[in-house]
């Protein structure tokens, strides 16, 4: 049913229920017998009367609805918790909501007919917000963007506007209808999770960086790896044979330790150990083979400890080989070792003195006494640095500086056939004479002196002087057994004497005729000291004084070896 008939319907239902009531009082109310005419108008007038009451108290109870219905519209209006702005086509505003007025921090009526352009925060907003009205009221259709709004005491606060285009508000004209949100709280979230997220991008790129190069190391580990396992069995075996080379080594330095030096360290002031102590000092940074020369017991060993504990190798050991000591079917395997069944009673594998060495110094004391057919191989050994084990095929290389001792003429032996002519080449690179105790006098005093406190030590005695005929006894005698020879009276001497001062009771008379040395004996001291000035004198250049002059490393007055030179007959050459 279309609206008019409901109208009509309700009309002529009014109409119908204002007739029964005004019947109703009519029949009251008039008199019997009243004209047909006068009660018809007066009925119509009742029931016209009575529906003006009807349609009035509809109208009220309507009137009152819609305010009530207002007054909720308006309370959502004014208190929503959006603000609501109605902007004409300029940007004036035409209308706002208690929200709005509150959200600007101005009294709402202020706000009347103002341009909302000078709350806005900046140029760009403005003119953000100007091309945001034309193009709602151009497309008809709801639009969104954000500004800058300055509320209260001038605080920037991000908002976000949605308008639409209406024209209710007034006739022929067109407004803007928007709601304006704070988004400042969505907006330092949004900022902070874009920083979160730049941050979380770096650090992704960061750790990707690292990762990347981590694996390029892990991929780098892993090649480094493969090529360390080709290698890994050599490896096993070199460690090995390291470990049983240390063992050997630790078995041979305890067996150094246990033993006691003869001389203990060098001791000498003469001109003849200056001399010495040159060499050794001009030879000892070297890796150089040295061969030292001299009778038995003046110091050999001892100056080849010097020359070890002076060099670069002085913190790997320096192994000694006596020559003499050892058999001379077991000469080769302890030099350079065996595997076990290589001979009969070779029951375990021996590493040779040559590897013990390696990386350090081997001394071969009294090399003379060397078999020759033993002689090849160290020749070889010299030459190559190589040498194999008995009953072992394969080649060791070690690195060893050989430094090799005698107490023979080695070119007597060449000439007799008993020494290799090329060994002596290859042993004879740098040769150091230890002159004899005879030759250097001067030097006794001293190693007497040492040697009383090391037995005092020793034996717990407290010999603190020696008598001058005493020295002039000991410095008078021949000494055939050199420093050796001088330790062992001493010795005896410290044990023997009773009191605090030294007594030697040896028959040094024995050597003596006609209350010195024999002739020939005079004569060979004559020429050793010739031969001592003209090698020291040969190596200066002929140079007499100065710094590096004969006399200074003789121990001389310049014009006493000029004295000594013209005694000799020695002539510059």
């Amino acid at each position: 049913m279309r609206k008019g008939d409901n109208t009509s319907a309700e009309a002529v239902a009014l109409r119908r229920s204002a007739e029964v009531q005004v019947q109703s009082k009519a029949a009251e109310e008039l008199p019997p017998g009243t004209d047909d005419d006068m009660r018809r108008l007066v009925h119509e007038l009742q029931v016209h009367h009575v529906e003006l009451e009807m349609q009035n108290e509809e109208l009220r109870q309507a009137r009152e609805a819609l305010e009530v219905s207002r007054n909720k519209y308006a309370e959502l209006y004014d208190f929503a918790p959006v603000g609501y702005f109605a902007f004409d086509a300029h940007g004036l505003i035409r209308e706002v909501n208690l929200a709005g007025a509150q959200l600007l921090g101005i009294e709402r009526q202020l706000l009347d007919n103002r341009p909302f352009s000078q709350y806005i925060a900046d140029a760009e907003g403005r003119a953000v917000f100007s091309n945001h009205l034309e193009m709602v009221l151009h497309r008809r259709v709801t639009l969104r963007c954000e500004i800058r709004l300055l509320v209260g005491d001038g605080i920037a606060v991000h908002c976000q506007l949605q308008s639409i285009a209406v024209s209710i508000i007034e006739p022929k004209a067109e407004y803007v209808l928007t709601s304006i949100i704070d988004v400042t709280v969505r907006k330092q979230l949004e900022e902070k999770l874009q920083n979160a997220h730049d941050q979380l991008e770096l650090t992704v790129q960061k750790r990707t960086g690292e990762l990347t190069k981590a694996n390029m190391q892990l991929l780098q580990e892993i090649e480094e790896r493969k090529e360390a396992e080709k290698s890994l069995h050599d490896a096993l075996a070199q460690i090995k044979r390291l470990k049983e080379l240390l063992q050997a080594e630790n078995i041979y330095l305890q067996q150094e330790v246990a033993r006691e030096y003869n001389f203990g360290e060098v001791i000498g002031q003469s001109s003849a150990m200056s001399y010495v102590f040159f060499r050794v000092e001009q030879v000892a940074p070297q890796n150089a083979t040295v061969l030292l020369l001299g009778e038995t017991g003046t110091g050999k060993g001892v100056v080849a400890r010097a020359i070890h504990s002076s060099s670069a190798r002085k913190d790997r050991p320096m192994i000694t080989v006596n020559c003499t000591s050892l058999p001379a079917n077991l000469i080769e395997s302890e030099l350079f070792g065996r595997e076990k069944g290589a001979f009969t009673g070779a029951n375990v594998r021996q590493i040779g003195r040559f590897e013990l060495a390696d990386g350090g110094t081997i001394f071969l004391d009294e090399i003379g006494e060397m078999p020759l057919e033993l002689q090849s191989k160290l020749l070889r050994f010299i030459q190559d640095g190589e040498f194999e084990r008995l009953g072992n095929p394969r080649t060791i290389k070690v690195d060893v500086r050989i430094i090799a001792a005698s107490n023979r003429n080695l070119e007597e032996e060449i000439r007799n056939g008993r020494f290799r002519e090329d060994l002596f080449y290859r042993l004879n690179v740098f040769p150091i004479t230890i002159p004899p105790l005879r030759q250097r006098t001067e030097d006794i005093p001293l190693l007497v002196h040492h040697f009383i406190a090391k037995f005092n030590k020793k034996m717990g005695k407290k010999i603190e002087s020696i008598s001058k005929e005493t020295m002039k006894a000991l410095q008078e005698y021949f000494w055939p057994g050199n420093v050796r020879e001088l330790e062992s009276v001493v010795e005896r001497a410290v044990i023997t004497s009773p009191g605090t001062s030294l007594q030697v009771l040896d028959r040094f008379e024995t050597f003596r005729k006609a209350g010195g040395l024999e002739a020939q004996d005079i004569k060979a001291l004559a020429d050793l000291e010739h031969d001592h000035i003209l090698q020291v004198l040969k190596n200066t250049g002929w140079r007499i004084e100065g710094k590096n002059g004969a006399a200074r490393l003789l121990g001389l007055n310049p014009s006493t070896l000029r004295a000594r030179m013209r005694k000799y007959g020695i002539l510059r050459q």
